[in-house]
């Protein structure tokens, strides 16, 4: 059977980032994250404290660099790793672990800028919150998206309320698609990051979040499962609770069906969590990270799915 799905190159019935990279950028692209030792709104008692109950103290960092490094540092450590099996590769420096534009604006310039004078990068993946982006902000993405490949990482992770202050988000939707509109309207590239398997979500719901996201003017998404870490607080909630966790085959096929609501030229930036082992309580299948993905493709395959099919059910 022939693969139906325009953007692939390969057996993937979805718009992935190698094929993205490739079709731009004409080469190998390897995104080298980073932590530039930044806090979050959530944390601090500006919005929130404590955090998103989800979030290890690396702030969703686990792969970041170490901050007791310096940025040039962590990347040099990082590059000569990839450099191994990709040589001749193009790099994004990713700002990855907490909210990376909750600084003073001369902050963000020095550290953003010395990861864009490297030699063979070529852009910034910058992970950060809808309530943490400054106009002033604002106004130097834009300048720095006119000279440079720029994303923007959201975290959203849910379109419900009733799950959002569950997991102390601590932010609306509105400010959420607000912000949105306020980098889009700057010609900025936006990424959205959301979270399959919250406590007590169900099927629909989750569904329901992507078919959202499908109505805004977004360049890309990451689609997580939930990982239960040590030392957070959705493990004591865990532990108190014991709420419904996704099976591996329950997963895929609700991701398989996010995607055929997601317009084709979205890009998936990520398909399943990759969480460190020692620090995972549940679902231990979440360890298995390429088992996981070569099953979402033999779904697809088997169920003649893709990216965007409902979308053009609809249309005919």
């Amino acid at each position: 059977m022939n693969n139906p799905f325009l953007y692939s190159d390969t057996n993937k019935r979805y718009h992935t980032l190698d094929y993205f990279y490739k079709r731009n950028f004409h080469s190998k692209v390897l995104k080298v994250s980073l932590n530039a030792g930044f806090t979050c709104p959530n944390i601090d008692g500006t919005v929130g404290t404590g955090g998103c109950i989800y979030c290890s103290s690396l702030g969703s960092g686990e792969y970041a660099g170490n901050k007791e490094k310096t940025l040039l540092e962590q990347f040099e450590e990082v590059k000569e790793m990839m450099l191994k099996k990709w040589p001749n590769s193009k790099y994004i420096g990713y700002f990855q672990a907490h909210t990376n534009t909750y600084a003073p604006l001369s902050t963000l310039k020095e550290m953003y800028e010395s990861i864009l004078k490297l030699p063979n990068v070529i852009g910034l993946a910058i992970a950060t919150r809808p309530d943490a982006i400054t106009e002033e902000c604002l106004n130097y993405l834009e300048e720095l998206s006119k000279r440079t490949y720029l994303v923007i990482e959201l975290g959203l992770q849910t379109i419900h309320e009733k799950t959002s202050i569950l997991i102390n988000r601590c932010h609306t939707l509105e400010c959420f698609e607000n912000m949105v509109k306020k980098l889009r309207k700057r010609n900025i590239n936006v990424v959205v990051h959301i979270i399959n398997g919250l406590p007590y979500e169900t099927e629909s719901m989750m569904i329901e979040t992507a078919k959202y996201l499908n109505t805004l003017d977004i360049q890309g998404i990451k689609i997580h499962m939930l990982s239960i870490l040590k030392n957070t607080k959705l493990a004591i909630l865990y532990r108190q609770e014991h709420f419904p966790i996704l099976s591996r085959e329950k997963y895929i096929e609700i991701t398989c069906k996010q995607l055929e609501q997601l317009r084709p030229e979205i890009v998936i930036h990520r398909l399943t969590g990759d969480p460190k082992a020692e620090d995972l309580i549940e679902p231990n299948w979440l360890t298995k990270k390429v088992t996981i993905l070569n099953d979402i493709d033999k779904y697809m395959l088997n169920n003649n799915t893709y990216q965007g099919k409902r979308l053009k059910e609809k249309e005919s």
